[in-house]
């Protein structure tokens, strides 16, 4: 039983190597070989390992008859075996020859659009100490390279993160989104085939591993520049001025693409079609549609220019607040000038100055429509809502120099309408006194013109003097203000006035009054290239004042012309800093200082004039140390605005140097000069710097304070 088995299961395995190898044969016959098991001998399965090592008979050798040797080169093919073709003795074959290379045959350069990487000769960036770019590329070079490092590193999320704080996890998570970004950028500047490699890894920062830092390294694949392809912008050929249009639009076919500039080009030509007539001009949003084997990109923005049209009438929504005939002479535009969107917005703007309204809108209506190379007409239409006109004001303060002032007011700002204020106004301290009526009209007679006539009653009593003073004034200007700054305003006005005056009482002697009448017409002007009213960086102003007076005291007429020039130079040096430098100068000429009154004559200090000292505590004095006033005098200031990283660089620092000298003559003769340094704070808001002066007198009299603080809205000059 155990043989019948160990040949059974000898069978199954040789059974299986004969599966793996031979196929079957299909049945058994009388011819057929033995089977499988008659071909093991009895020993092979009575003893395996013995007959296993016996090993197997030497191979039998085949006799192959050896007929490749026979086959030679030079045997005919009759004697090839099997074969019985003769071969033919009277063909011949001509020897080769050789061919002439084609000379006009250009073959393509495979590897011209191929960018030049070297990745162990990259230039680097080192943007922080765990960021840093790599630019691999040598050709075609980077363009847009500087650019493209400043936008990232201001966008870079790795760049955020503070120094020390990162570890690898963090710098991962960013260093994805960064890689996005960088492939953004490339798209921007029209590189839509560029590659980005991310390496992170460690770098010493110490001797010991724990000290080992984290550092990520973005290599910079730009890949060739697209340039734009086909340009396509809708119905702009039809415009009647379409050349000029097209050429606002400074994309032509050709140029390296990139996404900015076609936003950028959108809004030119579409300030283009505002500025010149186009009143209902479309422009559809862009598309780009970039073809990868081109290397370009096909640009297709509709333009719709709707015809060209001019101004009409201007026609207001309330005409008993704000006529259409007043609205119509505040714009900037005359019926039959060409439609312009920004002046159309400058109304809006100069409605909104106003101050009667609370909400205001100005639309385009068509009134005709083009015919053939007339063009269309537009009415502007003037919505509006009324604001509260009605305002009551008042302020509490106390200054070294005033003591205690409260000052109220009431007004109604279209009292007589349109634009005609009426303000009464009051003031109630322990120096002054006054109350006064102004009625104002603005706008009147044109944009920016305005009427005021002012009249009063005062008592006030300064360092200088103590004048009770009632008068009448009237000026006609033209004003210059924080929404339209001007490069020139002027004024010219009128005012009489009666005043009774005299020198201060001074330990207890009083000195007599003295009642003057005065009549003066006068006029100013200024040119201003500042960039600002309230906190000018750059440009420069000077104003001239001149007012011829008379002046009738004690029984004698006198006549005199008072007269001053102030010019300021402001200059940005670096980022933060501005240079600013005042200078003026003023006379009286024509009457001596006895006919002059107290009021009306020259002083100097104080935080518009020399700081450090009082208000107008400079000049010629008398016996008691009163400021007498002159009839000459000259200024100058000096300081640097000086910008602070604090509060978002809200705060600056301001050292000041100032000077000024008065004298009794009409011609200054600088006998006496007083100077006054210091340092000041500014701290910028929406609606101008707020100043702190504190200012120290360089050469003061025993009566001068040791020092002197100035508080108010916007620079000292």
């Amino acid at each position: 039983m155990p043989t019948d088995l160990a040949r059974h299961a000898l069978a199954s395995c040789l059974a299986a190597i004969a599966i793996a190898g031979v196929q079957p044969l299909a049945a058994q016959d009388a011819d057929a070989p033995p089977s499988l098991e008659d071909l093991i001998p009895d020993s092979a399965v009575s003893d395996p390992e013995a007959w296993a090592q016996q090993g197997t008979d030497a191979p039998t050798e085949i006799a192959v008859e050896d007929t490749a040797s026979d086959l030679r080169a030079e045997t005919a093919v009759s004697e090839i075996p099997g074969m019985s073709v003769a071969w033919p003795e009277d063909v011949v074959f001509e020897p080769l020859e050789p061919l002439e290379p084609e000379t006009d045959i250009v073959f393509a350069d495979l590897l011209a659009d191929v960018p030049q990487i070297a990745f162990d000769e990259a230039d680097l960036e080192e943007l922080s100490d765990t960021l840093v770019l790599g630019f691999p590329q040598k050709e075609p070079p980077f363009s847009e390279r500087g650019d493209f490092i400043d936008r990232f590193e201001a966008l870079s999320t790795i760049e955020e993160l503070d120094d020390g704080d990162e570890n690898v996890a963090q710098l991962a998570a960013r260093a994805r989104k960064d890689e996005e970004l960088l492939r953004t950028l490339l798209r921007v500047y029209g590189y839509y085939d560029g590659e980005i490699v991310r390496t992170i890894a460690t770098r010493d920062a110490g001797e010991e591993a724990a000290d080992q830092r984290p550092r990520v390294r973005f290599d910079v694949i730009p890949g060739p520049r697209y340039t734009y392809g086909a340009i396509a912008l809708g119905d702009l050929a039809a415009a009647p001025d379409a050349g000029d249009l097209r050429d606002a639009f400074e994309i032509r076919p050709g140029d390296y693409l990139q996404s900015d500039d076609i936003l950028a080009e959108r809004f030119d030509l579409d300030r283009a079609l505002g500025e010149t007539g186009y009143a209902f001009a479309e422009i559809d949003n862009p598309e780009l549609l970039i073809d990868h084997e081109r290397v370009e990109g096909d640009l297709t923005m509709p333009v719709r220019p709707n015809g060209k049209y001019v101004f009409g009438e201007v026609v207001s929504s309330d005409e008993a607040f704000l006529s259409s005939r007043h609205l119509a002479s505040i714009a900037r535009f005359d019926a039959g000038d060409v439609y312009q969107r920004s002046l159309a917005f400058d109304l809006r703007r100069a409605v909104t100055a106003t101050g009667l309204v609370s909400t205001v809108g100005v639309e385009a209506r068509e009134v005709s429509p083009p015919q053939g190379d007339e063009p269309g007409v537009v009415a502007m239409d003037v919505t509006l809502e009324r604001a509260k006109l009605r305002t009551i004001a008042g302020a509490i303060g106390y200054g070294s120099e005033e003591g205690v002032r409260i000052q109220a007011s009431w007004e109604h700002r279209n009292f007589f309408p349109p634009e005609g204020a009426l303000r009464l106004r009051g003031i109630l301290g322990t120096r002054e006194q006054l109350a006064g009526v102004t009625f104002r009209k603005n706008n009147f007679g044109g944009r920016d013109k305005v009427l005021t006539v002012d009249a009063y009653a005062s008592s006030i009593d300064t360092t200088a003097y103590d004048a009770r003073t009632v008068a009448l004034t009237g000026t006609y200007e033209r004003t210059s203000t924080l929404l339209f700054q001007k490069p020139l305003a002027w004024g010219i006005g009128a005012e009489v006035l009666a005043t009774d005056e005299r020198n201060r009482i001074v330990d207890g002697v009083a000195r007599p009054r003295q009642t003057y009448f005065v009549a003066s017409l006068f006029g100013r002007a200024t040119i201003d290239t500042s960039d600002s009213l309230l906190d000018p960086t750059r440009g420069f102003r000077v104003t001239g004042f001149l007012a011829p007076e008379t002046s009738r005291t004690e029984g004698e007429q006198y006549y005199y012309l008072r007269n001053r020039v102030d010019g300021a130079f402001y200059q940005s040096v670096g980022a933060r800093t501005v240079i600013a430098a005042r200078g003026a100068f003023a006379s009286i000429q024509g009457a001596d200082l006895v006919g002059i009154a107290p009021s009306r004559r020259l002083y100097a200090g104080g935080g518009g004039s020399v700081r450090g000292y009082g208000y107008q505590a400079i000049g010629p004095k008398n016996e008691f140390m009163e400021p007498t006033g002159g009839r000459s005098l000259v200024e100058a200031s000096l300081e640097a605005r000086i910008g602070t990283g604090f509060f978002d660089g809200a705060v600056s620092v301001v050292p000041f140097f100032d000077l000024g000298s008065v004298s009794t003559s009409t011609t200054p003769d600088f006998a006496e000069i007083k100077m006054g340094a210091g340092i000041g704070l500014r701290y910028a808001t929406g609606f101008g710097p707020i100043r702190f002066d504190v200012g120290i007198p360089l050469n003061p009299e025993p009566e001068d304070s040791a020092v002197g603080v100035y508080i108010s809205l916007g620079q000292a000059f």
